[in-house]
């Protein structure tokens, strides 16, 4: 129980430090004018693709909760149980939303920053693209790490038992994944094709 307290601050670490390395990443040279126009119409695809998915993605994640709102309320003597894992799988879903697009927004943005990195040797060009890739594992660990944390401290103060605890934040990992899943899909396919 001493190390609770170090797992929401383990997880703002990890956002600011993804914070830290985007401003980094974003802050280096973007190349030559040509490319900069290929990468400003990869990005301004890119960004367009993604929000058409997550239009369709949030809606299915809205129906999604609710369903599984309401299967697990019929299991439970009243809705509590039911309403509180509804809202665990919607917050799972919008923390891997967020660490998608910012991912993806990075990955797009620090594509011609590598390249340009990769002209002025090996190396440079590797430590840009291991700094762009940690951003979205950065996002991924902290956003997952604060969600668990805080929703469980959100629950216990709910008077929910064990059980109804444990079920609420196995939808939260739920949200994640079925967001998460998506995202990848949608952009690697997108993002090779460009």
């Amino acid at each position: 129980m001493a190390l609770v307290p170090v797992i929401p601050f383990a997880g703002i670490l990890a956002v600011v430090f993804a914070l830290w390395l985007a401003r980094d990443v974003l802050g280096r040279d973007t190349g030559t004018p040509a490319m900069q126009e290929v990468a400003g119409t990869i990005f301004e695809g890119a960004m367009a693709f993604l929000r058409r998915q997550y239009q369709t993605i949030g809606i299915l994640a809205v129906v999604v909760s609710i369903v599984i709102g309401v299967i697990v309320g019929m299991f439970d003597k009243d809705m509590t149980v039911g309403m509180y894992t509804s809202v665990s799988f919607l917050v799972g879903a919008f923390c891997s939303g967020l660490s998608g697009f910012f991912g993806m927004y990075i990955a797009v943005r620090s594509n011609v920053r590598t390249a340009a990195a990769a002209q002025k040797g090996l190396q440079e060009g590797l430590t840009l693209a291991f700094r762009a890739g940690a951003i979205t594992g950065m996002l991924v660990a902290g956003l997952a790490l604060l969600a668990v944390a805080v929703y469980y401290a959100i629950l216990i103060q709910s008077g929910l038992d064990t059980r109804e605890i444990v079920t609420a934040l196995v939808a939260l990992g739920f949200g994640g994944s079925l967001i998460s899943i998506f995202a990848r899909l949608g952009g690697g396919i997108f993002t090779k094709g460009a």
